[in-house]
Formats: structure tokens, C-alpha cells, sequence
């Protein structure tokens, strides 16, 4: 991966001061996704800044998992997630389960107990929230709140062996019920679920809080800046009660920074699982999605989005990102990788009357003419081929320069041809074109004896491969009046095109994630999901060009 200087930004200023100081000797940072979904994104961007972070001051980077909700986990997002920081370009220092430690923060629930700062509680989930309060008025104590050390150990330990049902009772810190922040007001740290955990099987049916473990894990891997998006801001108070009262050696700071929110689409995995579980999407990595997986399998680059989520910066103020800016990243890296070739998406067959019949002859084309390097490539042209059907008009408005009847363009890479009739089927509509071609008017021989306005794209009937595109709009449309509807109320129903036509016979060897700019078209990658043998599957990455400026 190409190591790029991370930009100043206020945590990187943080980290400065604290080795400047002699507070840290060494940075360790960690990446600690829940495994309850595929990541988006979003992720991306705490990727890009926890390693590149670590790594710009030779420090250490954990990938965690923040295993602790066994209901809603699967091994099948772990793996996935894996695949995609990997993808990304980075490499963990150490692998890590938060399911690692339920036992340490078993034993330091223990000690909150022990400490008189925690107590089992009997109320129910909608009576704990009643008896929170609001925001402008205090909570009351649970009845449950004063019972004694003795009780609450037996109690707590009654739940790990699995008397109790789901719900029944829970662990709770015992804070501040009059605390101005919520989170405070003796929060649940543990609660009972009878389910299987994919690391841990059947051996616990207590769970700890996400709120309460999260902190313990970075404490136990000596975490030294702990980066999370800044709705965890008003829970920072709450994870450093954790780590202080239950006396852990390290002291993590816990910092903040505002999280990618993007035009049209969707960044919460709850939503994208609901996309997935109602067959909206074709699975996680569908390419409409806005995860890693599916940006991969649409055809971006991890150099595009690395670079992507550089230019975004980190700062603690709450933005939209306009979806063209990552399109951006992406033209670029492609403009400079892609081979160039031609694809007609929908076909309109030509014959070419005064091209001998049975001939074929091999015409040279450029693979990339911003890249000499990249060589050439000979393509087939013989008396029928196909264009793209609205490369003619029969009635064409002013300053319509490709082909009508009786003009004359320039096939790209062959010759000018001169279009002279039109057949039609029963209903009218044009199924085929006649023309003449100019055999003095060869591509790169310096014709010069007229010029015409219009280049149009094309390929050879008898050697053209059949190929299915997928042309892709936001899955997503933002709305004015968006905060009042579903977000399933605001699906594209254009967000697919599905077409059918033919690519260039060279074609026909490409592989699952090649990447080629298709002239006019775009930039096409090869679907790895549905591309078979004999059957070739190309996903529009983006356009050629956008009017998004940095």
C-alpha cells in the first residue's frame, strides 16, 4: 500500500502533545466494529484514520471485535469484515474478541458489586426507562438499588448460571439517577441472553453492556486514543467511570469525531440489513449498497476510497458529503489504470453494402492513448457491425452529428461510413441501417481529404461477445421533505438498468474485477458475482465525467 503522510487534524494534534509531554511512549489505536452487519463506508473513513494514524507514528493498530450482543452477531460478518480491512490496505497488529474478556469483565463487575457501585435489578425494560427520567427531570432509584453486596454477588452469580429468564433481571452501575446526563443514571452493564455466541458457544448466557465493555477492552489492550464518531461525546463521562472505578491499569482517552454522512444513500447497518433482509438489494455486496463490499464489487479501487477518506479530513463538525467527491477518486484512479475498449449497450445493426462479403480485416486501436505504455490491441472489422442505437436519429434536431440519413461520420479506430437506408420491422421501429464505408478514409493512415463532426463507437457482428451491463443511480434519492418519510420510501425504482449488448472480441478472456473505460460509456469492472463461464457481467462504475469540482 502507498504509505501517504496523515493530514493535521486535531487528534493527530492530541497525539502530538501527548508524546511531546511523555504521556505515551508509544500510539496504539484500534479499529473495534460490532460484527452484527457488512461494513460501509463509514468504516472506511475510522479505518483510514485509526491505521494511518498509528502507523505515522510507528505505532499499532488492533482490528477488535465488539462481540457482546450474541443475537444479533454472526461469524459471517466477521469473516467479511476482515476481508474488507484487508482489502483496504492494512494490517492488524493483533485479532481480538471482546469475547475474549467476559471473563475479566465478569470479575470486574464483581468488584463494582463488591465496591457498593452495582446491583442486580428486577425492573423491567420499559420501568427502568420510566424511572430515568427525562431530560429535564431527575430519575427516581430502583427499589432494587440498596440491596446488600451479599445479595447483589449471589444474585449476579444466580444469572451466569443461568437461573434466571431473558429480562428477568439485570446488573446495573449504581451512579447518579440525578445526573444531568442520561447515561448516568444507573446504567445497565449487564443483561441475561439465552443465545449461542459464535466464539463463545453456549457458556455464557450474561452479557455485558456495549457501554460498559467497550471500555474494559480498550483498558486491558492498553488503548491509548480511543476514536469513536461523536455520538458516543455524552458517553465519554460514563466509559471513564467504567475504566477508573474498575480500577484498570491503562487509561485510554476517549476522543471524538464527527461521521461520514453521504448524499444519497443510507449509513446505519440496521437500515442496510433491512435492505438485505427484504430482497430491496441483491445481498450486502449488492453495488448499489454504500458498503466496502459492495463498492468492491461495483468496481472501486481501495486506493480511490483511501484517498477519498483522506480528503474528507476529521473534524468534530457534523457534514454531508456530496456521493460525487468519492466518484471523483475513483475517475481518477481508473484514468490512469483502465484499458480503453469499445462496448455497444444497446445495439443497432449496420451493413456496410460495398465492404466485401466473407473479408474481415484487423484494424489497431489504442489501449490507452494518456499511457503509450499500455500497448495496442487489434480489433476485427468486417461488413456488418453494431452501434448504439441512439448513435442515429432519422430525424435529427440541429447540431446532431452522429449518424442520420445521408450523413457521414467516423467509425472510431476504421473508416468514415455514409448512411443511405433505414429498414424498419412491421411497427415502424429501425432495425437495421444501410450504409457505404470510404476505404481511403482508414484510421491512421493521415486521411485528409474531408473531415466529418462525429466519432461514433462500435463492434463487429461476426466477432462481437455478448455481454450483460448493469448501469447503476443512487439506490437512495434525498428528498426536501425527506425527514417525514421511511427511508424505503425514498428507494430509486431506476437504480438498476439491466441491458444487453456486445463487447469487443478481445474481450471474451476478461476476468472477475477487471476494470476498463468503455468509450462514451464509463468505466465498466466485471461483476465477480454473476459473471460465468459464457456469460460475461460488467458493472458502470461511474460516467466519464462529473461537474463535481474539490
Amino acid at each position: 500500500m502507498e504509505n501517504k503522510p496523515t493530514a493535521s487534524n486535531f487528534i493527530r494534534n492530541i497525539v502530538v502533545q501527548d508524546l511531546e509531554s511523555g504521556k505515551h511512549k508509544e500510539i496504539i489505536t484500534r479499529f473495534p466494529p460490532e460484527p452484527n452487519g457488512y461494513l460501509h463506508i463509514g468504516h472506511a473513513k475510522s479505518i483510514v484514520l485509526n491505521f494511518e494514524l498509528a502507523d505515522s507514528f510507528n505505532g499499532k493498530t488492533y482490528l477488535r471485535f465488539d462481540d457482546t450482543n450474541p443475537a444479533k452477531e454472526d461469524i459471517e460478518y466477521v469473516e467479511s469484515i476482515k476481508e474488507d480491512v484487508k482489502w483496504l490496505g492494512f494490517e492488524w497488529e493483533e485479532l481480538f474478541f471482546a469475547s475474549d474478556y467476559f471473563e475479566e469483565m465478569y470479575n470486574r463487575a464483581v468488584l463494582l458489586i463488591k465496591k457498593g457501585l452495582a446491583y442486580v435489578c428486577d425492573l423491567s425494560a420499559e420501568e427502568i426507562r420510566e424511572y430515568r427520567g427525562t431530560l429535564t427531570q431527575a430519575g427516581k432509584e430502583s427499589p432494587y438499588r440498596n440491596r446488600s453486596v451479599e445479595e447483589n454477588l449471589d444474585l449476579f452469580d444466580r444469572m451466569r448460571k443461568g437461573e434466571f429468564q431473558d429480562g428477568e433481571k439485570v446488573l446495573r452501575a449504581k451512579i447518579d439517577m440525578a445526573s444531568p446526563n442520561m447515561n448516568m443514571r444507573d446504567p445497565v452493564i449487564y443483561r441475561i441472553v439465552h443465545a449461542s455466541h459464535h466464539n463463545t458457544g453456549d457458556k455464557w448466557c450474561i452479557y455485558p453492556m456495549y457501554d460498559y465493555a467497550h471500555p474494559l477492552e480498550d483498558a486491558i489492550e492498553k488503548i491509548t486514543h480511543s476514536i469513536c464518531t461523536m455520538e458516543f461525546e455524552d458517553h465519554r463521562p460514563l466509559y471513564n467511570w467504567v475504566v477508573e472505578q474498575c480500577e484498570m491499569e491503562a487509561q485510554p482517552q476517549q476522543i471524538e469525531f464527527a461521521r461520514l454522512n453521504m448524499t444519497n444513500t443510507v449509513m446505519s447497518k440496521r437500515k442496510l440489513k433491512q435492505l438485505v433482509d427484504e430482497n430491496v438489494v441483491d445481498g450486502w455486496d449488492d453495488p448499489r449498497m454504500p458498503t466496502i463490499s459492495g463498492l468492491r464489487r461495483k468496481g472501486y479501487t481501495a486506493n480511490a476510497i483511501r484517498n477519498f477518506c483522506r480528503e474528507i479530513g476529521v473534524s468534530k463538525n457534523q457534514s454531508v458529503v456530496d456521493e460525487q467527491m468519492l466518484e471523483h477518486f475513483i475517475r481518477q484512479d481508473l484514468s490512469e489504470m483502465a484499458p480503453r475498449t469499445m462496448a455497444v449497450l444497446r445495439p443497432l445493426k449496420v451493413v456496410i453494402t460495398n465492404y466485401p462479403e466473407g473479408q474481415t480485416e484487423m484494424l489497431e486501436a489504442e489501449n490507452n492513448a494518456e499511457d503509450p505504455s499500455m500497448g495496442v490491441r487489434q480489433i476485427p472489422f468486417s461488413r456488418e457491425i453494431y452501434i448504439e442505437q441512439d448513435d442515429f436519429m432519422e430525424n435529427p434536431p440541429a447540431k446532431y452529428f452522429r449518424l442520420f440519413p445521408g450523413n457521414e461520420v467516423r467509425l472510431k479506430n476504421a473508416y468514415f461510413i455514409k448512411c443511405n437506408d433505414v429498414i424498419k420491422d412491421a411497427d415502424g421501429n429501425v432495425i437495421e441501417i444501410h450504409c457505404t464505408y470510404d476505404p481511403e478514409t482508414k484510421s491512421g493512415t493521415g486521411f485528409t481529404g474531408r473531415k466529418v463532426k462525429g466519432t461514433i463507437h462500435w463492434v463487429d457482428a461476426a466477432n462481437a461477445v455478448p455481454a450483460e451491463f448493469r448501469l447503476y443511480e443512487p439506490l437512495i434519492l434525498d428528498e426536501e421533505d425527506e425527514d417525514d418519510k421511511h427511508f424505503l420510501e425514498q428507494i430509486n425504482e431506476n437504480s438498476l438498468q439491466i441491458l444487453q449488448g456486445f463487447v469487443e472480441d478481445n474481450m471474451k478472456d476478461v476476468k472477475p474485477q477487471d476494470k476498463f473505460q468503455f468509450f462514451r460509456h464509463g468505466y465498466f469492472n466485471v461483476d465477480p458475482k454473476h459473471t460465468k463461464d459464457g456469460k460475461l457481467v460488467f458493472n458502470r462504475i461511474v460516467s466519464l465525467k462529473s461537474s463535481f469540482k474539490l
